[in-house]
């Protein structure tokens, strides 16, 4: 496995459209050699998800995983996940704020409206079909990372400009009221 450099914003790879894997594909040690370099990226840089393009790779993989992130301490945990060739429909017109930050936008965060409920369809890194339901915080993250299949940074989505901050200014004016919203998606979604 591979610790492979992050591209940040600016960079065109994030901003192009990402490619479909065949089953072929797929099972190739190629392929199978990205996923596990995806995954262990996104490990070492404390990321509760990274997409294909962020290492410079056109195709629509990413991966997420929260467990006890040092930089999301208050995400619900996501087991292990790889998605390919993955679609979300969104399921509800309810939406949530969600602070957001991006391993591709190093030390800055914002304000992103994130739909409360996902239905998930795709591959399992193996090519079986997953099909799911995605709700609250941890809906957000999956859109967060499908967005970059599809060319979209988070900065894309902030509605209010005001509501970008570094990371250490996050932590110190807006964190506690943020963490106090998410326990009360988290109430009521579980997730």
């Amino acid at each position: 496995m591979t610790i492979r450099k992050i591209a940040t914003v600016g960079h065109p790879v994030l901003r192009s459209a990402t490619s479909e894997l065949g089953h072929d594909e797929l099972a190739s040690p190629k392929w199978q050699g990205f996923i596990d370099d995806l995954i262990e990226t996104m490990r070492d840089a404390n990321g509760a998800g990274l997409a294909a393009p962020q290492v410079y790779e056109s195709v629509r993989v990413c991966v997420l995983e929260v467990g006890d992130n040092p930089r999301y301490p208050y995400k619900p945990k996501i087991p292990l996940t790889v998605l390919v060739n993955p679609r979300l429909t969104v399921l509800s017109d309810e939406t949530f704020d969600n602070y957001e930050g991006c391993l591709s936008v190093p030390n800055l965060r914002g304000v992103v409206p994130r739909a409360c409920e996902v239905r998930v369809q795709a591959w399992d890194r193996m090519g079986n079909s997953l099909d799911y339901i995605a709700r609250g915080i941890t809906a957000g993250t999956y859109q967060h990372e499908v967005d970059h299949l599809d060319g979209l940074l988070f900065l894309d989505r902030v509605r209010d400009t005001k509501t970008l901050t570094t990371w250490a200014d996050f932590d110190r004016f807006h964190r506690d009221a943020f963490i106090a919203r998410v326990g009360t998606i988290v109430a009521k979604y579980g997730s």
